[in-house]
């Protein structure tokens, strides 16, 4: 690698590469001619710095909500993942949804989780539950003809549980 500056002659600290239209082209600079050609910038900050308000700069887009209620701004909730306030819900709507959705594998709502082993079982006895609920309150409304049909689900059901 070459280690003089294409310009001055002094030692050359920055090594450029550019391949333009199938061409190899270096530049070979020291550090105060490539400042002095915008490709590099001296900066007495260390490198820690740097990223850090790298990192900074590109976390909190201008368009960063902010709750009314309690201030709290968006990318802090993505940051630390917790709201400050129940008006976050609607300040922060449709980015909060998205992040449910993913969570819950397109749901909105939350679906709880269950075991991968025992999933299926747990979802048969689930059902069960919510039917038998669900015929219970048909009867009592004294609508039969939805409380057979909840009946014959009960049934097919508790046939494939055994």
């Amino acid at each position: 690698m070459k280690s003089q500056c294409d310009k001055c002659g002094k030692p050359a600290t920055v090594h450029l590469t550019e391949i333009v239209d199938g061409h190899k082209a270096e530049k070979h600079l020291c550090e105060e001619c490539a400042v002095s050609e915008g490709i590099a910038f001296k900066t007495n900050l260390p490198i820690s710095q740097l990223l850090e308000d790298f990192i900074r700069q590109t976390s909190q887009p201008e368009d960063d909500p902010v709750c009314q209620a309690c201030g709290r701004r968006f990318s802090e909730f993505r940051q630390e993942g917790l709201l400050g306030c129940p008006n976050d819900y609607d300040a922060f709507g449709g980015q909060i949804l998205a992040i449910i959705e993913r969570a819950h594998d397109g749901s909105s709502q939350h679906v709880g989780k269950v075991p991968h082993a025992g999933a299926e079982t747990q979802k048969k006895q689930t059902d069960m539950l919510r039917l038998k609920a669900q015929l219970k309150t048909a009867v009592a409304a004294e609508d039969y003809e939805r409380a057979a049909a909840i009946r014959d689900q009960l049934k097919k059901l508790e046939q494939e549980q055994a």
